[in-house]
């Protein structure tokens, strides 16, 4: 018979549940909870009950097997076929892994998947209750078709045959498979199933979901947050009540999931870290708090704590003499302990259980000094909406982590609080009010401490139907799975063959409640009240209409996408608009001209009527031209369209236009003015005729802009149209102007002067061509101006760049702007950023590049003159910022790289701190004069004294560093660099005399295989020849200066590789440091096991130290 052994405490939070990947970079195990949640997350009722079975795999010669991966035979469980995959010597961990395998994943149809819970054993064949047993739930698919754990056990203790796992080279491993019917999740409607809508999750949100579900499901309340005063100039994202009344709305009427960004945004949590900081306790306090807040001085004023505020009374009563202390105390919600209590009642009666001050405890009363006393809390009244807060997470002291409780805690659908002649009540209670409630929602936390998936059971009307709100999916449910299901413990399976093996199938439960909220009986009426239109604002009726309306056109513009084509028509006005202000190359932005939406099978003539109809232009006089790409990436007019092509639909005239088959079709419209500035009929255009357009130029004002287009002869010149020009620029006719083609300007700018003497088309002028002019400039203006002629201003506009300063120091703040050029060099560029802060040494300050995918500062400077131009200062990858971080140095930035900075941590021999020194000398200096430069500025305890530089790396000693090593390649960004004295002591080390480790570690008993952490600490210490660890205890604690009281409960062992061997006190430890077959001495050491109690610190110096035991000073 197989006795099932009980799962880890808070399984999630240190096991690796992972699909089997033959890489080692298994994901962490709070990924894994997440991913393995979001299987339980689908599951929808199951059709019937979950089939189980238990499969038996006996593995012969076990450590003779020699293949990486090893597959059970096939077993069928649910109707499917499933085996075991075993890597018998770890994948890519010393630990064994082993995985549940879809058997026939490879032959099943598209879209297959299927859940099951499941747990996998390696089964101790001389002590049954040894067995390791690890469960887990998964939903199985094609991506992830197999499931498990990559460290089921650590192989040291599998192959050792003393400890049971391996016998006469045998293994068994077990098996315990539930499948469960999964309904099919994409096509499920929950309007249409169940009348309410989800929300949509926002990446951390979870809990907020389930909250807001019960909120909303708090029909007073709903119609309270409605009745708050808001009007149609907020904005949701800067108003909490127009959000919630929003989301209130969208959740009542929308027939889809609704989205919840616009509230995060309005109480300022508008980042990924806002939600990980807070939980859902915080989450309710804080929008009650604001809520509240915002109803005083309205009509619902008060509503937060009509419902939801109670009062207890904290008393002190002494026991000898007539004295009572007392205090009341306001609530919106109550904390009940989870652990050691069997339901809600017990959790009440821990509440208001009485404590005795008496001995050391005694209570100070005024007049009476200390008395023995009894102490406690008692409830003045209860609200109508009572929201319990069970307490599922506890800080657990020994193993300095918060731990999940997964314990089975029950909860009544009936609460009752007047129960036992009302003994949670105090005196004064209103004994006429009967504190009777009924269970309204259930939150549930399914997971682990460091990560998992939160939902809620909610009755909204209180009858008898329950319903499961899971982010965007809502399902109907039971009252067995909204109670029951959720008090947490273990779950039986039921067995599927009697009689074979009836150990029953048992599983922790992972989900179970973190919230209740009930509603009091008597005020059931109130709470659950009717809320419809007429208690929404009328101005929000409007915009949440008129959004939901635009909502409900893009889609159906989106569904009909393909039987339309966008038209987009750019004329002169367009280029008179635009050129010179919002562009300067080529000759519009197509997406801010007027576009049309044109059904695809519309003649072309028709469309050319709707076109008349807009801009007033009849349809005789409309010419219009398509547009093409040039090789040079530059986009112009190309050719007008042929009367052929006019008579054919807008779908396939796109499909002319445009080979990218793009949606759009983007059109040019030629419209010719007569001398009365009437349209005319458009001229005949002959293969002569070039179309140009013209731009003008004035240096003074730095000015570019449109002025027109007109036809010209390809054996024309330009002498030809000199005083049309004039004309057009409001110069005089004879003029002296300067021609230049704009050609293109990516990557860079061509812009050519234009030889009047020569013809248009000897000069390859072509249509579409852009002819930018300017006055001739005598010669000794050319000072005068910035950018004197076209080129040269066309050169400035595409290199300049507005980057936007901050000093590193305060790296979300912009402190300056300068627009520079992208070509100025790394000079150029530090003489501005120094002009700019009044420095007179450019070289003092350092640069630093933005990394936009984190938007922080790059963890390294840029070098002195490191970089070309600006252009490569501001490139991320393919992305281009326009942040640059500075500093200023005390010395200038050549002087400083020939210079290395190290941290250096100096633990001081006669005072109980740490003080961290900047260490700033030559690169290629030593640790010898790193240890001389930090003598002149600490106090040492004997002028003589030598110091010592170690590295240390969580909490362990790696390395010595010898006095001639050189700085320049050593690394203070991931290690600790430590300063000490070298004791005396150990200056006159004996022959037989031994250096060793000592670290302090604590075991972490949440997992069968047991994991030694170390902390605070370690330290060197001789051993000599013969000494019992009697006597280096003494010595321990002495240079600690570890009280007896404490010292007394510490356990000394010796660790090889990790694993701790406990020595008594009668021990020689000097006999245990023999072994020379370790790859370095911080392999073996003397552990010093006692809990960590240490404060936690961040240590400043690099942020993943974990603890400093004395106090930390930093000069820099």
């Amino acid at each position: 018979m197989t006795l099932m052994t009980p799962p880890p405490l808070d399984q999630e939070d240190d096991e690796m549940l992972v699909p089997h990947s033959d890489f080692a970079d298994v994901p962490q195990p709070m990924e894994v909870v997440a991913q393995a949640e979001t299987a339980s997350t689908v599951e929808s009722q199951p059709v019937e009950d979950p089939p189980s079975s238990r499969f038996t795999w006996t593995i012969e010669n076990f450590s003779r097997l020699n293949t990486k991966k090893h597959y059970s035979e096939i077993f069928i469980v649910g109707g499917y076929k499933w085996r075991v995959l075993i890597f018998p010597k770890g994948n890519n961990v010393d630990h064994l892994s082993m995985y549940l395998d879809v058997a026939d994943s490879a032959s099943l149809p598209y879209g297959w998947s299927r859940y099951a819970q499941f747990s996998l054993a390696v089964i101790n064949q001389i002590h049954n209750k040894y067995t390791v047993r690890k469960d887990t739930q998964h939903q199985f698919n094609a991506r992830e078709s197999d499931w498990g754990f990559t460290s089921f056990m650590p192989l040291s203790e599998l192959y050792d045959p003393s400890r049971g796992y391996l016998v006469n080279d045998t293994c068994i491993v077990e098996a315990e498979v539930a499948v469960r019917r999964v309904v099919d999740y994409w096509t499920y409607d929950s309007k249409k199933e169940t009348g309410y809508v989800g929300l949509k999750n926002q990446g951390a949100t979870c809990y907020m979901n389930s909250l807001l579900q019960t909120l909303y499901h708090i029909p007073y309340f709903r119609k309270a947050v409605y009745h708050m005063p808001t009007t149609e100039n907020d904005m949701p994202s800067g108003s909490i009540p127009l959000a919630l009344q929003s989301l209130f709305y969208k959740l009542q009427y929308s027939d889809n999931s609704v989205a919840t960004k616009e509230l995060t945004k309005s109480f300022g949590w508008d980042t990924y870290d806002s939600f990980m900081q807070h939980d859902v306790q915080e989450l309710n306090r804080v929008l009650c708090e604001k809520l509240e807040d915002k109803m005083k001085g309205t009509v619902v004023e008060g509503t937060i704590q009509q419902l939801f505020e109670g009062h207890h009374m904290n008393y002190i009563e002494c026991i000898n003499v007539d004295y009572k202390s007392t205090r009341k105390e306001s609530f919106y919600d109550l904390q009940l302990d989870v652990k050691g209590c069997k339901d809600v009642y017990a959790s009440f009666d821990k509440y208001v259980e009485v404590e005795r001050l008496e001995g050391d405890n005694k209570y100070h009363a005024e007049q009476h000094g200390l008395q023995d006393a009894r102490k406690g809390v008692l409830f003045i009244d209860f609200p109508p909406v009572l929201q319990l807060q069970l307490k599922r997470f506890e800080y657990d002291f020994m193993r300095d982590t918060m731990v999940k409780i997964n314990d089975r805690y029950e909860f009544p659908l009936e609460l009752d609080l007047d129960r036992e002649n009302g003994k949670y009540l105090s005196p004064e209670a209103d004994r006429r009010v009967r504190n009777l409630y009924t269970l309204h929602s259930v939150l549930v936390h399914s997971g682990g401490v460091h990560g998992g998936h939160y939902y809620a059971f909610i009755r909204p009307t209180l009858s008898d139907q329950w319903f499961k709100f899971d982010d965007e999916r809502v399902t109907k449910e039971d009252m067995k799975r909204a109670l029951e299901e959720q008090y947490g413990g273990e779950e039986e399976l039921p067995q599927t063959n009697p009689g074979f093996n009836n150990t029953p199938f048992k599983f922790t439960k992972y989900s179970n409640a973190y919230m209740l909220v009930y509603i009091r009986e008597s005020d059931k009426e109130k709470i659950i009240c009717n809320v419809d239109e007429k208690d929404i604002a009328e101005h929000l009726r409007i915009r949440l209409k008129k959004e939901q309306e635009e909502k409900e056109h893009k889609k159906k513009e989106k569904a009909e996408a393909h039987l339309y084509t966008i038209i987009k028509v750019a004329r002169n006005e367009d280029l008179v608009e635009q050129i010179g202000r919002d562009i300067y190359f080529d000759l519009v932005d197509h997406d801010k001209v007027r576009s049309f939406r044109i059904q695809k099978q519309m003649p072309f003539n028709i469309f050319k009527e709707e076109v008349a109809k807009e801009f007033g232009i009849p349809v005789q006089f409309q010419r219009f031209w398509l547009w093409a790409k040039r090789q040079n990436h530059t986009y112009r007019p190309n050719r007008p369209l042929t009367h052929q092509e006019e008579a054919q639909s807008v779908g396939q005239l796109r499909e002319v236009s445009n080979k990218a088959h793009n949606a759009e079709l983007k059109l040019f419209l030629e419209v010719e003015l007569g001398l009365d500035l009437r349209p005319i009929p458009p001229p005949d255009k002959t293969k002569e005729d070039i179309l140009l357009f013209f731009k003008l130029y004035d240096p003074v004002k730095e000015e570019l802009r449109y002025v027109g287009r007109f036809f010209v002869k390809g054996a024309g010149k330009p002498a030809e149209i000199i005083a049309k020009l004039n004309e057009m620029a409001g110069f005089v006719p004879n003029e002296e102007i300067e021609l230049y083609e704009e050609i293109k300007f990516e990557p860079s700018v061509m812009c050519e002067h234009i030889d009047k003497k020569l013809t248009f088309r000897a000069s390859q002028l072509e249509d579409g061509d852009i002819i930018c002019f300017q006055i001739s400039p005598p010669v000794e203006s050319y000072g005068q101006c910035r950018y004197p002629d076209v080129p040269s201003f066309l050169e400035y506009v595409h290199n300049r760049q507005v980057v936007h300063f901050r000093s590193l120091d305060k790296p979300k703040e912009d402190e300056f702007c300068l627009e520079l050029s992208k070509l100025y060099t790394y000079d150029d560029v530090v003489e501005r950023v120094a002009r700019q802060l009044g420095l007179d040494d450019p070289s003092k300050i350092r640069l630093t590049s933005h990394n936009c995918y984190s938007q922080q500062p790059k963890p390294q400077p840029i070098k002195y003159r490191g970089v070309e131009h600006l252009s490569d200062m501001l490139v991320h990858y393919n992305q281009t910022s326009d942040i640059l971080y500075y500093e200023v140095l005390d010395i200038p930035l050549p002087e400083l790289q020939g210079l290395k900075t190290l941290k250096v941590a100096f633990h001081s021999s006669m005072k109980d701190e740490v003080v961290i020194h900047s260490i700033r000398l030559p690169k290629q200096s030593t640790v010898g004069d790193v240890i001389n430069d930090l003598k002149t500025k600490v106090e040492l305890s004997h002028p003589n004294a030598e110091l010592r530089l170690l590295e240390v790396f969580y909490h362990k000693i790696y390395k010595i560093f010898p006095p001639n090593e050189k700085i320049e390649n050593i690394n203070d960004q991931y290690w600790t660099l430590r300063a000490e004295e070298i004791p005396e002591e150990e200056k006159n080390l004996g022959p037989h005399d031994r250096l060793i480790h000592v670290y302090h570690f604590t075991k972490d008993a949440s997992q069968n295989q047991m994991q030694v952490q170390n902390f605070g600490e370690p330290f060197f210490l001789i051993i000599h020849e013969g000494e019992t660890l009697a006597e280096v205890k003494v010595r321990i604690q002495k240079k600690l200066q570890v009280p007896d009281e404490e010292f007394v409960k510490w356990k000394f062992a010796f660790l090889s590789l990790g694993r701790p061997e406990y020595l008594q006190d009668s021990d020689i430890v000097s006999s245990r440091f023999q072994r020379r077959d370790v790859y370095g001495a911080w392999e073996q050491y003397l552990g010093l096991e006692h809990s960590d109690s240490a404060p936690k610190r961040a240590y400043a110096a690099n942020q993943n130290r974990h603890t400093f035991e004395k106090p930390v000073k930093i000069y820099n």
